[in-house]
């Protein structure tokens, strides 16, 4: 039986490393640790959010905040799974941020749940499998 495939929302990469900075065991920490045998990835998407937290200059600090993930690119297919999320959200008048539309999508057309504590946007998406931490 393969390792489980997850995709790792932004939050959880900020609050892991929020742990890490303050040397404590939190919900990200027991999260990694209770699936240990994982393999998890990160959207292109999330890059740029993390990037946007970090000063010029700190590059190098943001690479390696990820550089444990792999980083799963956009693609023809995900464009359209996000289009088609936007315009269902939309129409039943549920919109959310286009970054998370991105992210889902990315776990979406991957078939990886996605591990986050947003649930209250990323529920409106059919299909999304979500796991909290």
């Amino acid at each position: 039986m393969g390792e489980a495939l997850m995709l790792l929302d932004t939050s959880f990469i900020i609050h892991l490393e929020r742990e890490i900075s303050r040397s404590e065991i939190g919900t990200s920490h027991e999260f990694l640790q209770a699936h240990s045998k994982a393999l998890f990835s990160v959207s292109i998407i999330t890059v740029a959010e993390l990037a946007e937290g970090y000063q010029p200059g700190q590059e190098q600090a943001c690479w390696r905040s990820i550089s444990r993930y792999a980083i799963l690119n956009l693609s023809r297919d995900v464009a359209w799974q996000a289009g088609q999320i936007s315009r269902h959200l939309r129409s039943i008048g549920q919109g959310i941020g286009d970054n998370d539309i991105w992210i889902a999508a990315t776990a979406l057309h991957n078939n990886m749940p996605l591990v986050t504590r947003n649930l209250k946007h990323f529920q409106r998406i059919r299909g999304l499998a979500l796991m909290a931490y």
